[in-house]
């Protein structure tokens, strides 16, 4: 475990000659959950930035796709609750991805409110590669740890955002 040190007193800063930084001390950060967390998704959304590139898809346009793949004629209210997207940012994806041809909306079976959202047979295509592209990201990322560490590491994250 990282040792903390406490940052000096601006009056001993002044008294003193200036201090060059040879390695900058990140100790009381790296004790962070906030801070490994940021740091841990920065390195992997970088990484799926560049893979995905060819795919045009940003994570969140990726988590999108796989929930309507996996859930044929969910709802945008759905999509919201799922995955913690507003409604307004939503509203704009999802046009976004329509005009990409990649969804369709559908009427919805029981709420003649609601419109279901489904894949088109390009998006089916998109989502295939793109989650076969995913899963090896995510091999790659997760090689550091053993199988059990990465298995330990989703459950005690999904303990963070995951309700009760």
């Amino acid at each position: 475990m990282a040792t903390v040190r406490a940052p000096r007193s601006s009056a001993s800063a002044r008294n003193s000659a200036p201090v060059v930084v040879e390695e900058v001390d990140t100790s009381f950060l790296e004790t962070l959950l906030g801070y490994n967390a940021r740091r841990a998704a920065l390195a992997a959304i970088t990484v799926f930035l560049e893979e995905m590139a060819p795919f045009r898809l940003k994570p969140v346009e990726f988590s999108v796709l796989s929930v309507i793949a996996h859930n044929p004629g969910v709802t945008s209210r759905q999509l919201c609750s799922a995955l913690g997207i507003l409604p307004p940012n939503l509203v704009g994806l999802v046009n976004e991805l329509e005009k990409r041809e990649v969804i369709a909306r559908k009427p919805h079976p029981r709420d003649g409110r609601a419109m279901g959202l489904h894949l088109t047979p390009a998006g089916q295509k998109l989502v295939r590669d793109a989650e076969r592209k995913a899963a090896e990201l995510e091999a790659n990322i997760g090689a550091r740890l053993s199988p059990s560490e990465l298995r330990t590491l989703i459950t005690l994250l999904k303990k963070i955002y995951r309700p009760g």
